[in-house]
């Protein structure tokens, strides 16, 4: 499942909800990987306050299925949940969730990551931040360089 949403979440909720709703999976894995990324107060040096992530619907939700189903050709996936905010969003908030469950934990380790990473890298996100100086300024860089 992918869902982009302005509001709020709870990934760990997220997780707990969709797992007992998928049971056609139950039985079946072994493993559940994680990622939960959450805005830190600091970027590049300065204090950032709050950032505005936009997208470009339905364009993003196509990268994302490409992304997912990538990494369902690549490793033996059962599922997985991948969850983004947009809109105005505050240090310490979720603002993504990939979640990867598969029937041992290589998959979902090498599944998990790999979608975290080409989705900051390829997926069509653009992240403005405000810093605590009151300067604003867009984020050309969004990923470390693993893939």
């Amino acid at each position: 499942m992918i869902k982009i949403c302005q509001d709020a979440f709870d990934p760990w909720h997220e997780v707990d909800s969709y797992q007992r709703s998928a049971v056609a999976m139950a039985g079946k894995y072994g493993a559940t990987g994680v990622f939960v990324g959450t805005m830190r107060d600091f970027n590049e040096g300065d204090d950032v306050d709050s950032m505005i992530l936009e997208h470009y619907p339905g364009m993003t939700e196509k990268y994302l299925e490409k992304i997912v189903a990538d990494a369902m050709r690549r490793w033996q996936v059962l599922d997985t949940l991948v969850l983004h905010r947009v809109g105005a969003i505050e240090s310490n908030q979720p603002i993504v969730l990939v979640a990867v469950w598969s029937a041992r934990r290589g998959d979902a380790f090498d599944a998990c990551r790999a979608i975290m990473e080409a989705l900051k890298t390829k997926a069509p996100f653009w992240k403005k931040e405000y810093l605590a100086d009151g300067r604003a300024r867009w984020v050309e860089s969004n990923s470390d360089g693993y893939i």
